[in-house]
């Protein structure tokens, strides 16, 4: 039986109540239920989701230092969350720039994404997918290599309301 996806992902945070405002004003996610009776604990669903929850957050304190992973040390990188529009795209990238968090945005021909970091540095990705059926060769196999973001160009090519990852990352 393979692994089919990711169902949640927990980060240790130094200030869970600043985290949820970043994630559920800046991203959209919503608080839930869980873990009410767990002191500096807060569970969190992506808009769109039908997990139980997408995010876990788990305070440790102010004094917690910043991860040294990809620095000094191993350690995860950044997670990927996928969104259906382009036009969804751009208002992410409005709303994280806003927010001080967009550290970059990469056109990988096969997704087009943004890059930014939560409250406590903490990287993090928002992409859309290209849909397998526009697809060209080039992009197929990875020759395109990493271009900076156009997303005006994104959307004329591709639709600014095509839904992404039909194909790849969505059923056909």
């Amino acid at each position: 039986m393979p692994i089919t996806r990711l169902n949640h992902a927990v980060l240790y945070v130094r200030d869970v109540e600043r985290s949820v405002e970043f994630y559920s004003e800046v991203l959209g996610f919503r608080r839930i239920d869980l873990g009410r009776d767990m002191p500096g604990a807060a569970f969190l669903q992506a808009p769109g989701s039908t997990n139980d929850h997408d995010i876990g957050l788990f305070q440790v304190g102010g004094g917690a230092g910043a991860s040294r992973a990809g620095r000094e040390e191993v350690g995860l990188y950044h997670l990927a969350w996928e969104v259906d529009t382009l036009d969804e795209l751009e208002r992410l990238a409005r709303a994280l720039s806003e927010a001080g968090s967009l550290v970059g945005a990469s056109d990988h021909s096969t997704t087009k994404s943004l890059y930014a970091k939560d409250p406590d540095g903490l990287e993090f990705e928002v992409a859309w997918v290209v849909p397998a059926e526009l697809l060209d060769d080039e992009a197929r196999s990875g020759r395109a290599g990493i271009k900076p973001l156009d997303l005006a160009a994104a959307k004329a090519r591709y639709g600014a309301t095509t839904k992404g990852g039909i194909g790849i990352s969505q059923p056909a």
